[in-house]
């Protein structure tokens, strides 16, 4: 009878691990996502104005419209695991008055990762002015957010003779203080995680993280996921998001702020858990003369969550009408 008991148990744990095996298989297959290839994307996430230029070692994705004769254009400069098309809206209520140039930053979107594999804010400052230096640009307002954002007040300490006005939204600059972080972010930045992440990619990971930096998730759409979720794709792009992070010290320029001298507006989404407010009005002390516009209910991507409203205090900070 225990013998004919045992057996049994052990037939059930069987049948149980047989389960969980072909659950997780399941699971793994629907999360199987090895790299896309540029000419696979190319078609969807670059179509004219779309331009594939050689800058710095690299193919840069880059966007370039609206008048030539504008003599002081606008760059902008996505963040972390974003891309340019981040900033569509924006671009769509400028183009018609300003030149507005923006492109996929080194390790994101199109562009991929950069051949020396390095990430730091200095190397990615050097990256931005072969672009500036490629287009011929002498004078500019930068706009940027959260990376990006970061990355444009280094930038206008670094030529402040060619960045005339800044645009700071949602920008790193401060020593991290987050209430909420992505979980893509946390997952890129566990080391052992790698070879597994170089393979799998949940959309629903993709998802959650982008829902994650929105106000309201639920302006997430279906067509919006799958842009993050394709582009990062891109061959090399996980690899590369891991090293950003492993190279990122952040803060560690902070006392460098005051120095900013450029007029700077800074635009902030009350709802902002990844970079919170306190930094924005932190910014607002640090930059002498800045102004300061934060927008409730709007998250991390103000610009991309609610366009209309965010670029209408760029309009006014540009006086465009």
């Amino acid at each position: 009878m225990k013998r004919r008991m045992t057996g049994s148990v052990s037939k059930v744990l069987a049948g149980v691990l047989a389960l969980v095996l072909v659950g997780g298989a399941i699971g793994v297959s629907k999360a199987w996502a090895p790299d896309r290839t540029v000419a696979e994307l190319q078609a969807q996430y670059a179509p004219p104005p779309s331009q594939l230029v050689a800058i710095d070692g690299m193919t840069v994705h880059l966007r370039d419209e609206g008048p030539r004769d504008d003599s002081q254009p606008i760059v902008l400069l996505h963040g972390t695991s974003a891309s340019l098309h981040t900033w569509e809206g924006w671009v769509t209520a400028l183009k018609g008055q300003r030149r507005v140039i923006r492109f996929d930053l080194p390790g994101f979107g199109l562009t991929g990762p950069s051949p020396d594999h390095q990430y730091t804010v200095q190397r990615y400052v050097r990256f931005i002015t072969a672009v500036y230096d490629h287009l011929g640009l002498q004078h500019s307002v930068l706009g940027g957010n959260s990376l990006g954002g970061a990355l444009a007040w280094e930038t206008a300490l670094a030529m402040p003779g060619r960045v005339d006005k800044l645009i700071l939204v949602d920008a790193a600059g401060y020593p991290m203080q987050a209430q909420s972080v992505p979980i893509g972010f946390k997952l890129a930045q566990i080391e052992s995680l790698k070879p597994i992440m170089s393979k799998l990619l949940p959309r629903g990971m993709v998802e959650s993280s982008v829902r994650n930096v929105y106000g309201d998730p639920s302006k997430v759409t279906p067509e919006l996921v799958d842009r993050y979720y394709d582009l990062t794709l891109r061959e090399g792009n996980r690899a590369a998001l891991s090293e950003r992070f492993k190279q990122s010290v952040w803060g560690a320029d902070a006392n460098q702020i005051p120095r900013i001298k450029q007029p700077t507006l800074i635009l902030w989404g009350e709802q902002d858990h990844l970079i919170p407010l306190n930094q924005g009005q932190h910014f607002k002390q640090d930059i002498a003369g800045s102004q300061l516009v934060v927008f409730p209910g709007l998250g991390h991507v103000p610009h991309e969550e609610d366009p209309a409203q965010t670029v209408a205090a760029v309009k006014t900070f540009l006086n465009l009408h």
